[in-house]
């Protein structure tokens, strides 16, 4: 069964940046998409971010940059220019292909709180 532990959470100021690590234990890592998501209280899942198994990026928010390292098992989340909007607990997920819709993960972490303070 996979695990995926995200870290890196905390409390930054409005204009702030924070990276956010998620670390995998599933064996071929490399062959999985990963994806961050959001959710703030009250809220509904946000997509993030998301890279394929080779690579490739999105994000509809330019603040938010996805990366990998597949020899680690670990994907990152680096965001800027961090608002109190972007308050919530973020998580990261593994599935079988590159996606906006969180129905296409199969895995996720217990998720990291980020607090953006005014």
């Amino acid at each position: 069964q996979v695990q995926l532990v995200e870290s890196g959470g905390g409390l930054v100021q409005s204009g702030g940046s924070l990276r956010l690590s998620c670390a995998a234990s599933a064996r071929a890592f490399s062959n999985y998409a990963m994806a961050w998501f959001r959710q703030a209280p009250g809220k509904e899942r946000e997509f993030l971010a998301a890279i394929s198994p080779s690579g490739g990026t999105y994000s509809p928010d330019s603040r938010f940059t996805v990366s990998r390292d597949n020899a680690k098992n670990t994907v990152t989340l680096q965001m800027n220019s961090l608002k109190p909007d972007d308050t919530a607990v973020y998580y990261c997920a593994l599935g079988p292909v590159m996606s906006t819709g969180e129905r296409q993960y199969t895995s996720w972490g217990q998720g990291t709180q980020v607090t953006v303070s005014s």
